[in-house]
């Protein structure tokens, strides 16, 4: 009986101990998450500016254009500092960001006549994932200069995420 005992609490040691390491795919992992996904969004937004209507939301638009463009910039230095090469991200993440649905449901969107709205809503919706991505990186990194840009970025971040949220269409 204590051997079986012995046993079933040796067995959920291990369970739990191959949870936590499957559970965290690690700081440089998810460092290289975020940059490959603010390339990706970027692109995007790029490509989405002549598709836009509203010059409201083309003005929020530029401003996220802007921002990325920035973001994508001054998060070269951070992930360096933390041995990650910038040109050589992991293609497995590369792959998953190519994969997004979201150009997809652009087009459709396009299609329908609900570009603008739709654009809004989930450009609003991958800020939000993008932030709390940010805020996994910070509190899990101990790079002094990843969490400044984290902290900055997040903050300019905000306001546009607000921007969009705040975005009404029937004000074309």
């Amino acid at each position: 009986m204590v051997v079986i005992l012995i046993g079933g609490v040796l067995a959920i040691v291990i369970s739990f101990l191959v949870f936590i390491s499957n559970a965290s795919s690690g700081p440089k992992t998810d460092m290289q998450t975020l940059a490959v996904r603010m390339q990706a969004l970027h692109k995007i937004s790029d490509s989405s500016h002549k598709k836009i209507k509203s010059g409201q939301l083309r003005g929020i638009n530029s401003n996220l254009r802007s921002f990325l463009s920035n973001a994508n910039r001054d998060i070269v230095e951070p992930l360096t500092a933390n041995g990650i090469d910038v040109k050589k991200f992991d293609k497995k993440i590369v792959a998953k960001e190519d994969a997004d649905p979201l150009k997809a449901d652009l087009e459709d969107a396009r299609l329908n006549a609900t570009f603008d709205d739709t654009y809004a809503r989930e450009m609003s919706f991958k800020l939000t994932t993008l932030s709390i991505l940010m805020e996994s990186i910070y509190n899990t990194s101990k790079s002094k200069s990843m969490k400044e840009f984290l902290v900055s970025t997040d903050d300019n971040l905000q306001q546009i995420k607000t921007q969009l949220d705040d975005f009404n269409p029937t004000t074309r």
